[in-house]
């Protein structure tokens, strides 16, 4: 994967000032519209799914074996609607986890992976090529491209956890006495060039439900819903948040199932 930065890359960084929303099409008193809608037709992330792809489907690890059975709630192997139902429960590991959180128990189980390995190395460097985890993300969300964001709270633990998110949503926190709200709970507002996503509106939900895994300009690289969080936390000046636990799991199922009827649509494109 090339570092060097990209004409949509570069023309991203200009046009694009967007935290948690989709590349919204040109739309009338936008005056990034234009710019939107070029990124959202040649996303440089379509390249990470192909990765993705063939990482799925490549024998790996110590047991020299492929993610093929590995059951994302539909079945072993069954890709397509998984990740429109995620976060949700697994009995086999008696918890709610989310997509990266269950990937990452597969690569463990079936292929013989440390977790402790591939947790260190999920989220990747800027300008790099990428983690496994990051495209192997975004090509099982790919599968479910053009189905509805379809979360449950069928089970009592689906059901606390979506209410821990709710909770840590709208919790103020931290040396700066923050929470989500003081940047997503409103229309219209932006930090410098930025627009900040409106969350707690039913649109603002739906956008951020349905696009990640997305492919950050700033960065060049794929970025999952765990590295979002984390960053946001450390904007908040929270303590770091750690990846795969039930807080980032909880703040994820709250976001999806507001979220719930939109059309996924990965991977997204962020500034």
């Amino acid at each position: 994967m090339p570092r060097t930065r990209s004409g949509v890359a570069a023309l991203a960084v200009i046009c694009l000032a967007t935290l948690g929303a989709a590349p919204a099409l040109a739309q009338s008193g936008d005056p990034l519209g234009v710019g939107r809608k070029m990124l959202a037709e040649d996303n440089p992330g379509e390249l990470w799914i192909e990765k993705g792809k063939a990482l799925f489907y490549q024998k790996r690890g110590p047991k020299n074996t492929s993610l093929e059975q590995c059951d994302f709630g539909m079945g072993p192997g069954r890709l397509e609607g998984a990740a429109a139902r995620l976060p949700r429960y697994f009995t086999d590991v008696d918890r709610v986890q989310d997509l990266e959180t269950r990937l990452i128990s597969c690569m463990v189980r079936l292929q013989g992976f440390s977790e402790a390995d591939v947790v260190k190395r999920a989220i990747s460097p800027g300008g790099s090529s990428g983690s496994d985890v990051e495209a192997l993300a975004l090509y099982i969300t790919s599968r479910s491209n053009g189905m509805k964001v379809n979360v449950q709270l069928s089970h009592q633990k689906e059901y606390d956890s979506y209410k821990a998110g709710e909770y840590l949503f709208f919790r103020r926190s931290g040396q700066t006495d923050f929470s989500c709200t003081q940047c997503h709970g409103e229309a219209n507002k932006r930090i410098r060039l930025q627009d900040l996503v409106h969350m707690t509106s039913k649109q603002g939900a739906e956008e951020v439900a349905s696009t990640w895994p997305a492919y950050r300009g700033a960065h060049y690289v794929v970025r999952t819903m765990q590295w979002r969080l984390t960053d946001c936390f450390w904007q908040m000046r929270l303590p770091d948040m750690k990846y795969g636990s039930d807080m980032s799991i909880a703040l994820t199922l709250y976001l999806n199932y507001q979220g719930n009827g939109a059309l996924i649509r990965v991977p997204g494109f962020k500034r």
